[in-house]
């Protein structure tokens, strides 16, 4: 049977942020259940900001290599902070541009999950990301919903979760993915 195809992206740019740490435990849970993943590291990629004047003649390089990355998952592993109670612009900046000229979301599963050194972690933003992915015709997996609240202290020297019930529901929310994405991919 051919591998499950992960891909994980990070809503933030910072090197050491609290949800590219998070991505790389949902990373490490979706490669125990046998997922091959691979990751749309934003950083690199440095997307322009969408502007429709340069989806012509053709897409900017970026694009297309972003676009050509979810194109080939199945399966989306979205990692991102809350600001000001919203989806970070850097994410909503990728979501913009894949969405255009062919629709790349559409018809995918996603996991949605977030950081936050806050005592909400990202209840706020995550209602939006999902309307978001929604819009787009992806389906999100709604429960258990992942929000990590205050981020300076969730994580272990390793890497790890320091509160074993958030990797619980974690690992729920990522078995449940992808058991539906695999189903889907049929």
């Amino acid at each position: 049977m051919e591998h499950l195809k992960v891909l994980a992206i990070c809503g933030s740019l910072r090197r050491n942020s609290y949800n590219r740490r998070l991505l790389s435990v949902a990373r490490k849970i979706a490669e125990d259940l046998d997922a091959r993943v691979n990751e749309a590291d934003l950083r690199e990629l440095v997307l322009p900001l969408y502007n429709e004047d340069l989806e012509r003649p053709i897409l900017p390089e970026p694009v297309i290599k972003l676009k050509s990355l979810i194109a080939d998952a199945d399966l989306l592993l979205i990692a991102s902070p809350e600001y000001n109670h919203s989806v970070s612009g850097v994410l909503k900046n990728a979501i913009d541009w894949a969405s255009r000229s062919d629709n790349s979301f559409a018809g995918k599963v996603a996991v949605i999950c977030g950081a936050s050194d806050g005592p909400y972690g990202t209840a706020r933003m995550q209602p939006q990301l999902r309307q978001i992915l929604a819009s787009l015709n992806v389906i999100v997996v709604p429960q258990p919903q992942v929000t990590v609240r205050f981020a300076d202290k969730a994580f272990n020297p390793d890497g790890s979760l320091v509160d074993s019930k958030t990797f619980q529901q974690l690992h729920k929310l990522i078995t449940r993915a992808v058991s539906l994405a695999g189903k889907n991919k049929i």
